[in-house]
């Protein structure tokens, strides 16, 4: 058994059916013959785009796994590495590296000590004993605790290496650990106590599946539920007790009861303050379980952290509830209170969201596909700038894992890979990717790996034929330069490729072409549909 040979069994046991790669990298082939199915992009970025997907869309169970060559396949790699980190996703990375007398040789690119910045954990596998070692190590990584990438770096010179008759390796178990008795006790009177309080789920929740647990507390004490983009879709977002999400633009309601609560129970989130987010508002008595003990008191002062397994968490929470006689409260008064904001905050969209101008409104596009689709059976996703500021605080997610968020870090055109990657994982949903021209112009080639690798979603592309959200700071450079036009017909791009692809021009057309693209994916033909769309910057951040 040769070292690459060893690699792909280990695969083998730890259940991996995909590899996201880009050649050459030797385990690629050895994968194909162990009938671990190889899926070949475009560009290194979006096979780690959609090894991030599968690995959400699985709550972690069964990671995402990217193959990459050394030398540039790394270096191009490594934007996609960091997505994941900013992210926390769990994925392994396989980059082949330079012959060992040659790894610490500047300007060689060692991927091991250049990731490390942005992985869970980082190693080269150094000799063929080790395979069974490095890989358990990072397995273990990649299943329990805060998720990340787990870099393992294999010397060219190593792959063909002779590494015995078998290999000694056990598939590896996610490890759960809960917060002590005493601190339970005292989140949950403290809870329960509560005036306003507010529950604010990140996408802990996801990997932990403690979605019962999270609306049976909501339920129990009547408390609205907001989440990050993270964890948008862990709590039914048509329930009456939903806030919407958080991100850089959110739903009126999002602002109003973050303000005004006493108590916000941050479940399964970090808390991490970024330029995309929602920021805590400053004096209220603040809860925080996560999987991290690093997160606790991080960005967010807070008065009770609970370290652990969320689902161990809210299961403790819920019992302490139990023990001290709390029974259910009426939810209809809080109920009525955020159905009143929302249609007062919605009222001041709708001209937008109904307009039947031409070109067209991107809030009348994005409501009429949700208003299209069969939204128990569709998994989307936003892309970075207008897409995801116009979608998410509209879009209404209603199953777990139905909607695919992020936005720590921000790199365009990481929805195309997500969106692939969601449908490998459930190929049984209809998977969206919603995104801009700009977008577009970083990933847009590898629509063809969709054709190609018969991996059929559904693009929504919303063209302005601008970079419209930077026409305010780069007016000068426009006006004198267009530094900001960009152009392109992307619908005959996909037709190119093998995909379907129409243009709409029309409010009256949006609903009919939705309707043709679904059919078209039921089909297995990958389809793009591009809105011609006004230069609309308008976006809800309050």
């Amino acid at each position: 058994m040769k070292t690459v040979e060893a690699i792909v069994e280990v695969l083998k046991r730890e259940g991996v059916e995909y590899l996201f790669a880009y050649p050459v990298n030797h385990i690629i082939e050895y994968a194909a013959r162990a009938d671990i199915r190889p899926i070949i992009v475009r560009q290194e970025r979006v096979g780690l785009h959609m090894a991030d997907a599968y690995s959400r869309l699985t709550s972690g169970e069964k990671p995402g796994v990217f193959a990459m060559q050394h030398g540039p396949g790394s270096e191009n790699a490594y934007g996609g590495v960091a997505q994941a980190f900013g992210e926390s996703v769990p994925i392994l990375v396989l980059p082949m590296g330079y012959p060992r007398h040659l790894a610490n040789i500047p300007p060689n690119f060692n991927s091991a000590q250049s990731m490390a910045s942005v992985a869970k954990s980082s190693e080269p596998l150094v000799n063929e004993a080790e395979v069974p070692h490095v890989l358990r190590r990072a397995f273990s990584n990649l299943r329990s605790g805060r998720g990340g990438p787990a870099v393992v770096e294999v010397p060219t010179d190593l792959m063909m290496v002779e590494a015995g008759d078998s290999v000694d390796y056990r598939p590896t178990k996610a490890m759960r650990y809960g917060p002590p008795a005493e601190e339970i006790q005292t989140a949950a009177r403290l809870l329960a106590a509560a005036k306003r309080p507010v529950l604010y789920v990140g996408q802990g929740v996801h990997y932990a599946k403690a979605w019962p647990q999270l609306r049976k507390l909501a339920e129990l004490l009547a408390v609205p539920v907001t989440t990050s983009l993270g964890g948008k879709s862990a709590f039914p977002e048509d329930h009456p007790l939903a806030l919407g999400s958080c991100g850089l633009a959110i739903p009126g309601t999002v602002r109003k009861f973050l303000d005004e609560a006493d108590l916000i129970f941050g479940i399964g989130c970090s808390f991490t303050r970024t330029s995309f987010g929602t920021d805590m508002p400053p004096g209220k008595t603040m809860l925080h379980a996560t999987i991290d003990p690093m997160h606790i008191n991080k960005d967010v002062a807070v008065d009770v952290g609970l370290v652990g397994d969320v689902g161990l968490t809210l299961d403790g929470i819920l019992d302490a509830l139990a023990a001290e006689g709390v029974t259910a409260r009426d939810h209809a008064p809080v109920a009525a209170e955020i159905a009143t904001t929302h249609a007062e905050w919605l009222a001041e969209w709708q001209p937008l969201i109904d307009s039947d101008d031409a070109p067209l409104s991107p809030y009348r596009v994005l409501r009429d596909l949700q208003n299209t689709v069969d939204k128990d059976n569709t998994i989307i996703t936003h892309d970075a700038g207008s897409p995801r500021d116009q979608l998410s605080p509209f879009w209404r997610s209603t199953t777990p894992l139905s909607y695919i968020g992020w936005g720590k870090t921000t790199q365009l055109g990481y929805g195309l890979g997500l969106a692939m990657g969601a449908k490998l994982a459930c190929p049984d949903k209809l998977c969206i990717n919603v995104w801009g021209d700009a977008a577009i112009g970083f990933t847009g080639m590898d629509f063809e790996t969709a054709v190609r690798e018969r991996i059929p979603i559904l693009s929504i592309l919303l063209n302005n034929f601008s970079m419209a959200i930077e026409l305010k700071i780069m007016a000068e450079s426009t006006k004198k330069y267009r530094s900001t036009d960009i152009s392109g017909d992307y619908a005959a791009m996909a037709r190119a490729f093998g995909g379907y692809g129409e243009r709409v021009t029309q409010p009256e057309d949006i609903v009919p072409a939705i309707k043709r693209g679904i059919e078209q994916t039921q089909n297995g033909v990958p389809a793009l549909l591009e809105f011609i769309t006004a230069q609309e910057t308008r976006v809800s951040r309050l």
